[in-house]
């Protein structure tokens, strides 16, 4: 058997149609096509998954340890099938002894070995490497089976779970949209507990509560349309216009005289011709030739043509909309109602860029800064780990201002937001950080303020583009809003 026999036999079950079927008999459950049929995103983002799966599976089984379980009786069979048959007579006993420890097809070539009748004829070389390759086939596609088993059963679980978190997620609140519940699904591998959906509820409750929260949620999601850049503003378009076009068909104005043999514009001294029948053939023969001398006449004509212009169109162009970066003060001056507020702003912009396919980053700052990526895949487990902790230790805004400034710098955060949730009881920045933070706003970046507290240090917000102040009061009012 040649080197590419060895190859060719590990993609035999690959291209079987196993795997099709797999795959079939997985979308065919009734529990896995409930799920796809309650949401368009859902049931694409669940096919997606599974054809990810599929690519997977078929390079996985076409390599299932053939380096390690099949290769040593590959490379046997391979030299065993190129002797002549004097020399597997000579060296068939070695051969079985090797097979004893290698192959289960030891118990098989033993048989056939002692069998006197056989091993004594001409085509037994053959026949036992027939039988060999047989064995191998059979073997291979046992164990391919058994690797596609297992990788459907991680595929199912996988599955179920991602199905029990939607229906926990549906008791949390309304899955929205298709894109939303599309990348829910997405990362919804998380298994949650009913203390981690008592915990969601509550902070989905509690924003459904302080709809001013919600509303600033909102008009962030939505400033990433309203960029008014006229370089990507500036659009051709066609439209017809009316437009002035000189005419010598137009009797605005007499411009001068012209030989023509237009006997309306006529000049009175050519008609003299006519008075005198000696001279009424010279008349005759000008106005043939076309030299009677006429008035010129030229005017304007208005015509509807189609025009080529540039429109600009400033805040309806629509953006590549860059990722919500919200920095979160998490020091102890936070704790209680503020710390409230901002988890379940956090929590609303988390579900405004799912459904308009952002990312949504949340960095914790106090004397250190810790990261979570929300709309990752398994970033409900960002989500509750964000959620669990506790505000504590002092304000240091430079280190995680300083990191946001070294992401947003780069093109994935191009037309980017950055909101800083803060009780802002801290000194103002340098002018080297507000440097840079203007040549951010330069490429198209935002950068917001909402304050928690009554006793922000207004110079440390004037560096936003815009500021929202909610007091962390009883009463829970959006009192100002202000534009930089």
């Amino acid at each position: 058997m040649p080197v590419t026999e060895g190859i060719n036999l590990a993609l035999m079950l690959t291209e079987s149609g196993i795997i099709e079927n797999a795959v079939n008999e997985l979308m065919t459950r009734p529990q896995l096509m409930m799920a796809a049929e309650s949401s368009p995103g859902i049931k694409s983002s669940m096919k997606h998954q599974v054809q990810k799966w599929r690519g997977y599976v078929q390079h996985r089984i076409a390599k299932v340890d053939v380096a390690d379980r099949f290769n040593q009786e590959l490379t046997l069979y391979q030299t065993v099938r190129q002797w002549s048959s004097d020399e597997f007579m000579e060296n068939a006993e070695q051969v079985v002894r090797e097979l004893e420890s290698t192959s289960g097809f030891y118990f098989k070539a033993r048989k056939l070995l002692d069998h006197d009748q056989k091993k004594h004829n001409p085509m037994f070389h053959s026949y036992f490497c027939h039988q060999w390759y047989e064995h191998l086939e059979g073997a291979l596609k046992d164990a391919q089976k058994s690797e596609l088993e297992h990788h459907k059963e991680e595929l199912l679980k996988d599955l179920y779970q991602r199905i029990e978190t939607m229906q926990h997620m549906e008791k949390v609140d309304e899955a929205g949209d298709e894109k939303r519940a599309g990348r829910l699904w997405d990362m919804a591998k998380a298994k949650l507990t009913r203390t981690d959906v008592e915990r969601m509820k509550s902070i989905a409750k509690f924003l459904q509560k302080n709809s001013d929260l919600q509303q600033i949620a909102d008009r962030l999601g939505r400033m990433a349309n309203e960029v008014d850049d006229p370089n990507q503003a500036r659009v051709e378009s066609e439209e017809l216009k009316m437009v002035e076009e000189k005419s010598d068909s137009v009797t605005d104005d007499i411009v001068g005289v012209h030989p023509s043999d237009d006997l309306a514009r006529l000049l009175p001294n050519e008609a003299m011709f006519l008075a005198y029948p000696e001279l009424e053939v010279v008349f005759y023969k000008h106005l043939v030739d076309k030299r009677l001398m006429n008035y010129r006449m030229q005017g304007a004509s208005r015509k509807l043509r189609k025009v080529k212009a540039y429109k600009t169109q400033s805040k309806q162009v629509e953006q590549d909309k860059g990722p919500f970066i919200v920095c979160i003060d998490a020091s102890g001056s936070m704790s209680g109602y503020p710390e409230q507020c901002a988890k379940a702003l956090a929590y609303g912009l988390m579900q405004i860029a799912l459904a308009d396919e952002r990312d949504c980053y949340v960095m914790l700052f106090s004397t250190q800064h810790i990261t979570y990526e929300l709309t990752k895949q398994d970033g409900l487990s960002e989500v509750l780990n964000f959620l669990s902790y506790s505000f504590h230790g002092g304000t240091d805004l430079a280190p995680v201002l300083d990191q946001s400034i070294e992401l947003m710098g780069s093109e994935q955060y191009k037309n980017a937001d950055l909101i800083v949730l803060s009780d802002f009881i801290a000194p103002s920045q340098t002018p080297e950080m507000q440097a840079k933070i203007a040549t951010l706003k330069a490429q198209k970046n935002r950068f917001h303020a909402v304050c928690l507290s009554r006793y922000g240090n207004p110079a440390l917000m004037d560096m936003f583009d815009t500021c929202w102040s909610h007091h962390p009061s009883a009463l829970g009012r959006l009192l100002s809003r202000r534009a930089s």
